[in-house]
């Protein structure tokens, strides 16, 4: 079995106007799909990323430069991810399905772990 990174994706904007209340609620979804993961056996990992954007690196002229960053042409950003256990791509995916990022407009890029690596 292989591990899967299922990295979330969305729009800062579609959070901006909505209340506690169903701010909560959809905590609680992330919670309950997580627990579901757990249940099964298949959750290795997750975290949320912090807001801000945070520093990118590329090194120019020889020497390390770091901007703020990563600023694209998208308005998504990477807001998280979750690491899973899974017999394939396939199976990965239909775990993926029942994120509820989906639910609030969010996307999912699902990228197999190198082997070598996991842990």
């Amino acid at each position: 079995m292989a591990q899967y990174m299922l990295l979330l994706y969305d729009d800062p904007a579609n959070w901006a106007g909505i209340s506690p209340e169903e701010m909560q609620k959809a905590i609680e979804k992330y919670v309950a799909w997580r627990h579901k993961l757990q249940a099964q056996g298949i959750f290795a990992g997750s975290h949320k990323l912090a807001g801000d954007m945070g520093r990118v690196l590329r090194k120019r002229d020889g020497k390390p430069r770091v901007t703020d960053g990563p600023y694209s042409e998208t308005k998504e950003v990477l807001g998280g991810y979750f690491i899973l256990t899974a017999a394939g791509y396939d199976e990965a995916v239909e775990h993926a399905r029942g994120c509820p990022h989906l639910d609030y407009g969010g996307t999912i890029e699902v990228r197999e772990v190198d082997a070598l690596t996991a842990t």
